[in-house]
C-alpha cells in the first residue's frame, strides 16, 4: 500500500505541474496552485496515516482525513455549482458509510476492550462464538462487526447503494480523479477488508454478502459504462466496476488476490485517468467523446499510454499461462478463477465474466471514439490539438511500466502456491490434515495435491487465511474453459466495439433508438439518483420546509410577533389611559393607594 500510495501520489504531483499550469477556470492573477498542491499533499498524508495505522482510531482519522481531502478537491472549482454539489454529495454519502464503520469500531471496543489490531485479531475466534443483541435481534458478533465495517468500505469504495458519489466526483481537476478515484482513496475499503482478514475469516455470512454486493457492483457499473459519453465518467464507472472485482476476491477469502488486483489496478487506472487528462488538455477542456475522433496522430504519446492502459484493463495476455500478459490480465483472471473455485457456476463468477465483456467493450469504445475515425465536433479545437508537455508525459511512461509488468513480476507472491503467498505476507505454513485433503479432493479431484496451509495464528501475518480456506489452492485447478472465459469475453467486447465504432459507426445510434427504454435506463445510471431524490432528498426538503414555514414562521415568529405586536401594545394602551394629566385623577389614585395600604397593614397586623 505504501508503494502504491507514494508512487501514484508522486507521479500525480509531477503531472499536476503541467496540467494545472494554465487553468482556464481561474482569472488572471488568481492564486490557486498553492491551495491545489496543499490539498494533494494533505490527501497523501491522510492516506499514509490510514495504511500505516496499527489501531482503528488512527485508521479512522486517516479515513476521515481522505474524506475531507476528497471534499476539498472535488469542490476545487468552487465557482461551478455542479462542483460544489458533487463535493457535498461525496461528503454526505460517505458519512452514511462512516456511520457504519464507527458503529463497528464501537462494537469492537465494547467486546474486546481495545481498538488495537493485535488485540482484536487475537480475540477473533472468541468473537465468532459470541452472540450480541442489536436492534432487537440476536447476532453473531463476528458477522455483525464484519458487516458494519463493510458498510464503511461500501461508502469509501463506492459499492452499489453508496456508489452515487463517485461519477459526480469527476467534477474535480483530472489529476484528482487519478489520485483519489482510481488508485488510492477508493481502494481504502478493499484495504480495510483485507487488513481485517483475521476477523473476516470468522464471519462467513458477512463475507457472502461482500461477495454478492461486489459481483453486483461489478456488473452494474459495467452496464452503465457502456453508454456514458464523458471520457472521465466512463473511467469512473470502470473504477466502480473494478472495485467490485476486488471485493469478490476478498469476499471468497483470497485476500491476497484482492490486494493483487488493487495493486495492478492502481497503475493502469491512474494511467487511464492521466491519459484522459492529457486528451482533455489537448482538446481545450472538451470532455465529450462524441466531439473527439482521429486524435492518435495529434497526440501519439498519450495514445500509446492510453492503449497500454486499455490492454491492461481489458486483460490482454496469453491465456493458460496465468501471468504472461499485461497487469490486468494476471490479476483479473485470478479474481475470476477464485470466484469459480468458491462457488462453481455461482452468481459471482458469471457476473464477473459478463462484467469483463462489458469492460472490454466500453474500454475499446473509448479508444475508438477518441483516437480513430474522423474528427468530430469543433474544427478549430481539433486543429489546435497538441501533445501535452513533458512533465505530464513522464508520469504516463512510469505508470505504463507498472501496467505492463506489475502482474507478471508479482504473480507468484499474490497468487502463487499457498506456501509462496503465505511466506510473502510474513506468515508460517504447514501441512494440511488428511481430512482436509480428502474434502478438497472431493470438491475438485484435480486439486487433491494440497501440500500447504497457513499455520499462523490470526494477526501474526499481514493477512490471515484459515486452514480450511483452500480457495487460493483450488483456484489454480479450475477447468480450462473457466481460465479461457475472461479472454474470450475480452475478444467479444473488442470485436463488438470494433464493429460498432469502426466498421459501422451508424449502428450504435440505431441500436439506441430501437432499444430506447434500455438505453435511457443505462444512460440514467439505473435511476439511482432519481430514486434517492424521491426517497431521501425530497422528504428531507419537505420536512425542512414544514419546520421553516410552520415551525419557524408560524409558531416561533408568530408567538414573538404576537407578543410584540399584540399583547405589549394592549398593555401600553391601558397604561396610556391611566396617564390622563389631571391632578384630581392622580389624587384619587393616591387616596385609593393609601386606603389599600392601610387596609393591608390592618389585616396583616391583626393576623400577627
Amino acid at each position: 500500500m505504501l508503494i502504491v500510495v507514494t508512487t501514484v501520489s508522486a507521479l500525480v504531483h509531477l503531472y499536476s505541474f503541467g496540467y494545472m499550469d494554465h487553468d482556464p477556470q481561474w482569472k488572471e492573477g488568481e492564486s490557486y496552485k498553492p491551495r491545489f498542491f496543499a490539498y494533494l499533499s494533505f490527501f497523501t498524508f491522510a492516506m499514509l496515516m490510514l495504511v500505516t495505522s496499527d489501531n482503528l482510531v488512527q485508521m479512522f482519522f486517516g479515513w476521515e482525513g481522505v474524506g475531507v481531502a476528497s471534499y476539498l478537491l472535488i469542490g476545487f472549482y468552487y465557482r461551478k455549482p455542479s462542483a460544489n454539489a458533487a463535493a457535498i454529495k461525496a461528503f454526505v454519502v460517505n458519512r452514511v458509510g462512516d456511520f457504519g464503520f464507527a458503529l463497528g469500531i464501537f462494537a469492537l471496543f465494547f467486546l474486546v476492550d481495545s481498538i488495537r489490531f493485535d488485540d482484536i485479531f487475537a480475540a477473533a475466534p472468541t468473537l465468532a462464538e459470541t452472540q450480541l443483541t442489536f436492534l432487537w435481534t440476536e447476532w453473531n458478533a463476528a458477522n455483525l462487526i464484519a458487516f458494519l465495517l463493510f458498510i464503511g468500505a461500501m461508502g469509501k469504495s463506492a459499492q452499489l447503494i453508496l456508489h452515487t458519489w463517485l461519477p459526480d466526483a469527476m467534477e474535480g481537476p483530472t489529476p484528482v480523479s487519478a489520485l483519489i478515484h482510481a488508485a488510492t482513496m477508493v481502494t481504502a475499503g478493499v484495504y480495510l477488508i483485507c487488513r481485517m482478514s483475521p476477523l473476516m475469516e470468522f464471519a462467513p455470512e458477512a463475507m457472502a454478502f461482500v461477495t454478492f454486493l461486489g459481483a453486483t457492483t461489478a456488473f452494474f457499473a459495467a452496464t452503465v459504462g457502456l453508454v456514458q459519453n464523458d471520457i472521465k465518467r466512463v473511467i469512473a464507472y470502470s473504477t466502480c466496476s473494478q472495485l467490485g472485482y476486488m471485493f469478490v476476491a476478498a469476499g471468497v477469502g483470497v485476500y491476497s488476490v484482492a490486494m493483487f488486483h488493487l495493486f495492478t489496478h492502481a497503475f493502469f487506472k491512474a494511467m487511464l485517468f492521466l491519459g484522459a487528462g492529457s486528451v482533455i488538455h489537448a482538446m481545450h477542456h472538451e470532455q465529450d467523446m462524441r466531439n473527439y475522433g482521429g486524435l492518435r496522430k495529434k497526440i501519439p504519446y498519450t495514445f500509446w499510454a492510453m492503449m497500454i492502459g486499455t490492454l491492461a484493463i481489458t486483460g490482454v495476455g496469453i491465456p493458460l499461462t496465468g501471468w504472461i500478459g499485461f497487469a490486468g490480465f494476471a490479476s483479473k483472471d485470478a479474481v475470476i478463477e477464485s470466484a469459480y473455485a468458491a462457488g462453481p457456476m455461482g452468481y459471482a463468477f458469471w457476473m464477473l465474466v459478463i462484467a469483463a465483456l462489458f469492460t472490454s467493450f466500453y474500454s475499446w469504445r473509448l479508444m475508438f471514439l477518441t483516437f480513430y475515425g474522423k474528427a468530430r465536433g469543433d474544427k478549430h479545437t481539433h486543429e489546435h490539438a497538441h501533445e501535452s508537455p513533458t512533465v505530464m508525459l513522464i508520469p504516463l511512461g512510469v505508470l505504463a511500466l507498472g501496467a505492463i509488468f506489475a502482474g507478471a513480476i508479482w504473480y507468484s507472491s499474490f497468487f502463487g502456491k499457498t506456501n509462496e503467498v503465505v511466506k510473502f505476507f510474513g506468515g508460517k505454513y504447514g501441512e494440511p490434515t488428511a481430512e482436509l485433503v480428502e474434502q478438497v479432493a472431493q470438491r475438485s479431484p484435480k486439486a487433491s495435491e494440497l501440500h500447504y496451509v497457513m499455520e499462523s495464528a490470526p494477526g501474526e501475518a499481514a493477512i490471515y487465511i484459515a486452514p480450511e480456506n483452500t480457495i487460493l489452492h483450488e483456484a489454480h485447478y479450475v477447468p480450462t474453459w473457466v481460465k479461457l472465459s475472461p479472454f474470450i469475453a475480452m475478444l467479444l467486447g473488442l470485436g463488438t466495439a470494433y464493429w460498432f465504432y469502426i466498421v459501422n459507426p451508424k449502428l450504435p445510434k440505431r441500436l439506441a433508438e430501437s432499444q430506447r427504454p434500455l438505453y435511457l435506463f443505462l444512460l440514467n445510471k439505473w435511476y439511482f439518483d432519481e430514486i434517492y431524490d424521491f426517497l431521501f432528498v425530497q422528504p428531507a426538503k419537505g420536512l425542512g420546509r414544514l419546520l421553516w414555514k410552520r415551525g419557524d414562521g408560524n409558531v416561533i415568529d408568530g408567538s414573538i410577533n404576537g407578543v410584540a405586536m399584540g399583547f405589549i401594545p394592549m398593555l401600553t394602551r391601558l397604561a396610556g389611559k391611566a396617564q390622563s394629566g389631571y391632578i384630581f385623577t392622580y389624587a384619587f389614585f393616591m387616596v385609593i393607594g393609601i386606603a389599600a395600604l392601610v387596609t393591608w397593614m390592618t389585616l396583616s397586623g391583626g393576623a400577627h
